[in-house]
């Protein structure tokens, strides 16, 4: 395969055009089938680069380049979504949280400020466990989605609990499947919990 690409580039050099080993662009809708109760389903994820989110800090922008990440959206999606600024290690930090797909495994990976380079996996899956039917169409699509979660939020998601504690003093991050369960995760004394809900 090395030697037929040497081959080819010799030839675009000979013609003036630049060659390089850099792999194509990966490209930003995977579609498949999956087996359901025995029978193959069909799935279509979109996603989106980096470079669609211009908010996110450039040190940020360009890890999640070099890892190869592309952005899964959920099939409700209408605009860019599962990128994510909050104040995550503490009140009035400026953190992010992001959904990573590489090669067919998502990760939500979340970035501090204080420590941009050293991002925390909060949670991994492969793309295909995270399917779900969709109501407008007969293909399945991706339902992991993430949202800043105030602590007004957290507090009324907590109504219900026996002891309900007093609502947070920083964001937490929702963590949802749609129309689904929603976890919360929540950075307290150095280390990710998640936070009680009442049950379904």
């Amino acid at each position: 395969m090395m030697r037929r690409w040497f081959i080819a580039c010799a030839g675009l050099l000979a013609m003036g055009v630049a060659c390089s080993l850099a792999q194509a662009p990966r490209p930003l809708t995977d579609s498949g089938e999956v087996l359901v109760n025995g029978q193959p389903v069909h799935y279509v994820i979109r996603h989106l680069p980096p470079s669609s989110f211009p908010a996110l800090p450039p040190a940020i922008a360009a890890q999640l380049t070099e890892r190869g990440c592309l952005i899964p959206q959920t099939y409700q999606a209408r605009q860019p979504e599962n990128v994510v600024r909050a104040s995550l290690e503490r009140a009035g930090s400026q953190d992010w949280a992001v959904l990573c797909s590489v090669q067919g495994t998502v990760s939500l990976l979340v970035f501090f400020a204080s420590a941009p380079g050293a991002p925390t996996v909060l949670a991994t899956a492969p793309e295909t466990e995270r399917l779900q039917p969709r109501v407008v169409s007969s293909d399945l699509g991706f339902n992991w989605g993430i949202d800043p979660a105030s602590p007004a939020r957290v507090h009324e998601a907590q109504i219900g609990l026996q002891h309900r504690p007093p609502a947070p003093d920083h964001d937490a991050l929702a963590d949802s499947v749609i129309d689904r369960r929603t976890v919360y995760h929540f950075f307290t004394r150095g280390q990710w919990t998640l936070l009680d809900m009442p049950a379904d």
